[in-house]
C-alpha cells in the first residue's frame, strides 16, 4: 500500500474511545478534511515520517517535548481544528508544561545542512579598534602640522585659546549611536519585494530560512544581538527555534505578536505583509 495517496485509507477503526488521543485526534481530522500524510507534510514542512509518527502518538522523533508541542500546533492548524485542546491533552498525559528549552541542541531532526563557521568578531573588533585610533592620531598630527606651518600675520587678530575651530567637526568614534534595528528594517525595505529582519533580543535562536522556490537562504544560530535580514521577491519561510527570544520586521514594520520563550514557529511571509500575524505554512 502506497503512503498517504488516499486519506480513506489511513481512517482508523477504532471505535470505543470517546476521547481520541492527540495523534487520532489529528489523523481523524486529516481525513475528514481530505488530505493525505504528503499533503499535510508539504503543508506544514513536518517531514512525512514525522507526521506518520504523531499519528500513531509517537513523539520520540520530534526531538522533545517543546517541539512536539510546534508539531501538533502547526498540524492542527493545517488540518482544520483548535490545537489547544490537543496540547492540554499532551500536558496531562507527559506531565505537564517543562521549562523552557535552551535553543542550542533544537531540532536536530529538521536540520538540513551543518551550522555554518561563524564570523571571527574578536579579530573585526580589534581592527576596528586599531583603525578608529588611528584616524584619531592622523586628525591630531595633521591639525598640529597646519599650526605650524600657517603662522599668523602681523595685525592679524589671533584665535582665542582653547575654543574649537567652528568649521572643524569632531571625529566620532563608531559605536557611539547604536542603530535602530526597526529603523534599518524600514530603510533597507525595497518595494516590490518582501524583506524579513529577525533580531535575537532576548537570547540566542535557531533560525530556518527558504525562499518562495524552497532554497535553503540560512540555517543556523543566532547569538544574543546579532540580527539576520533575508530579501525575495516573492515569498520567504522560517522555521524559529526559539521565537520568544527574537524581535521581528516584515516589511519594514515589527511584528506584534506574543511569542513565547521556547516556543518553535513556523512562519511565512510575502511582499504584501505589513507586520501583522503571518500566514501559516
Amino acid at each position: 500500500m502506497s503512503i498517504g495517496n488516499s486519506p480513506e485509507d489511513d481512517r482508523p477503526s477504532f471505535t470505543e474511545d470517546d476521547r481520541p488521543s492527540v495523534g487520532r485526534a489529528l489523523q481523524e481530522a486529516r481525513i475528514d478534511a481530505g488530505l493525505t500524510v504528503d499533503e499535510v507534510s508539504t503543508a506544514t514542512r513536518v517531514r512525512i515520517p514525522i507526521v506518520h509518527a504523531i499519528e500513531q502518538d509517537d513523539f520520540s522523533r520530534c526531538g522533545g517535548d517543546v517541539y512536539a508541542r510546534g508539531h501538533i500546533r502547526t498540524i492542527a492548524r493545517a488540518v482544520g481544528i483548535d490545537p489547544a485542546p490537543l496540547i492540554e491533552r499532551f500536558d496531562a498525559e507527559h506531565g505537564g508544561r517543562p521549562a523552557p528549552t535552551p535553543a542550542a541542541p533544537l531540532f536536530e531532526a529538521e536540520r538540513i545542512r551543518p551550522e555554518p563557521r561563524r564570523p571571527n568578531w574578536t579579530a573585526a573588533m580589534v581592527a576596528a579598534i586599531v583603525a578608529v585610533i588611528g584616524f584619531v592620531g592622523f586628525t591630531l598630527f595633521k591639525g598640529d602640522d597646519q599650526g605650524t606651518k600657517n603662522p599668523v600675520a602681523e595685525g592679524t587678530p589671533t584665535a582665542q585659546s582653547g575654543k574649537p575651530s567652528p568649521d572643524k567637526p569632531t571625529p566620532t568614534k563608531p559605536g557611539d549611536q547604536k542603530p535602530d534595528p526597526g529603523n534599518s528594517a524600514i530603510a533597507g525595505a525595497p518595494k516590490g519585494k518582501v524583506t524579513v529582519l529577525i533580531t535575537a533580543d532576548e537570547g540566542r535562536s535557531w533560525i530556518s530560512a527558504k525562499d518562495h522556490n524552497g532554497r535553503l537562504m540560512f540555517d543556523g544560530l543566532l547569538e544574543q544581538g546579532q540580527s539576520k535580514s533575508f530579501t525575495d521577491k516573492q515569498r520567504i519561510d522560517l522555521v524559529v527555534g526559539d521565537a520568544g527570544a527574537i524581535k521581528l520586521f516584515v516589511n519594514g514594520k515589527e511584528v506584534k505578536d506574543d511569542f513565547k520563550p521556547g516556543q518553535v514557529e513556523r512562519l511565512s511571509y510575502t511582499k504584501g505583509d505589513n507586520g501583522a500575524d503571518p500566514e501559516v505554512g
